[in-house]
């Protein structure tokens, strides 16, 4: 399991603010020490507060969602990693080097070479035949032309498209187009993966099977993502962990489960409270623990059935549903907590389990 607190990070921003406008400065200055919202922001400097005080890290191989509703800032934030747009203040390291230091000739060369990026719209050059579209960035980093047509071959074979390399972007569907977006970020090799909602303009079916075939890939290539959406279906499927966003803030961090148990307020709350929790939540975030429970309760162990620490509220249901005792969670062969039915169906309602 990746750990964002010991591992060290392939991404962090730390306290970024973007302010567009004239006076952005000053209207910094006035929010750090008047406390200013954004509207007053607004009405008094002309200014909009794009991204507030952000702070993250994703470690590395890590795939890091950053959710929220249009207007939150995400995809601005995330166009702070390369440097499409110039922070306020803030610090962003890329493997652990300042980006905002680097000069244009040192920018060019780590975003050609460290970072690649998918947009919603793949803006594939029409002219260009898929495998061309696919090397353009090798193209302008000058790699000779067999080389660059045989990466891009074989990144569409990545992504499934073999035979259509010869092929002009309008003969491929929406669905094809974005994996072509994806072979082409993929094909200078980059150790990050920035993606800005690549699959919300799909249709469902195809938005999954796409996210199943960035999933196989990112476990098989070992990538750093951040990827943007406002689904939170998505990120939940898709993330090792979610920041979700709210008028330029990040509001909370955490893995699916950490949010889905423990939103940090009454926004995150309402973004959760329909999301289904059976393939989320696990047993030991509902279990309490064996000591604490034997000081109240006698227990016959041996009648109880046992699931591992991170089994799912699925998986516990069909124990419960087979036996009357309490379900034993056990961690590395050890007897660690218990989990009663009244526990089981706190964990399905979202509920406090001491309730």
């Amino acid at each position: 399991m990746l750990d964002s607190n010991t591992e060290q990070p392939a991404i962090e921003c730390r306290n970024v603010w973007k302010i567009f406008g004239d006076k952005s400065v000053e209207a910094l200055h006035a929010v750090k020490t008047r406390g200013l919202t954004k509207d007053q922001v607004h009405e008094e400097y002309d200014c909009v507060v794009a991204v507030a005080n952000a702070s993250f890290k994703a470690v590395e191989g890590e795939i890091f969602c950053i959710m929220g509703l249009s207007g939150s800032g995400k995809s601005t934030l995330v166009r702070h990693i390369n440097r499409l747009i110039e922070p306020t203040a803030g610090d962003i390291l890329i493997e652990n080097e300042d980006i905002n230091a680097l000069d244009a000739k040192q920018l060019r060369k780590i975003r050609a070479e460290k970072i690649g990026m998918v947009f919603q719209h793949t803006a594939l050059l029409p002219h260009r035949t898929v495998r061309e579209n696919v090397a353009l960035g090798l193209e302008l980093r000058h790699i000779d032309e067999a080389h660059r047509l045989n990466v891009a071959q074989k990144k569409l074979e990545l992504v499934q498209l073999d035979g259509w390399e010869d092929r002009m972007p309008s003969e491929l569907s929406g669905g094809m187009q974005q994996r072509v977006g994806l072979a082409r970020a993929m094909a200078a090799d980059p150790s990050i993966l920035l993606m800005d909602e690549p699959f919300s303009a799909l249709d469902p079916l195809i938005r999954r099977q796409l996210q199943d075939q960035f999933l196989e890939l990112a476990r098989e290539m070992n990538k750093t993502t951040i990827f943007i959406t406002h689904d939170l279906d998505e990120a939940i499927r898709i993330g090792n962990r979610i920041a979700i966003m709210k008028d330029g803030e990040i509001v909370q961090i955490g893995t699916p489960e950490q949010i889905i148990m423990a939103p940090a307020n009454e926004y995150v709350a309402e973004f959760v409270k329909d999301i289904s929790r059976l393939k989320l939540v696990s047993a030991q975030s509902i279990m309490r623990p064996i000591d604490d429970y034997l000081k109240d309760n006698t227990l016959d162990q041996s009648l109880c059935p046992r699931a591992p620490h991170d089994a799912d509220l699925d998986e516990l249901i069909n124990l419960a549903i087979d036996h009357e005792n309490p379900i034993l969670v056990l961690k590395q062969d050890e007897e660690v907590g218990v989990i009663t039915k009244r526990q089981l169906l706190r964990g399905i309602q979202g509920r406090d389990i001491n309730e």
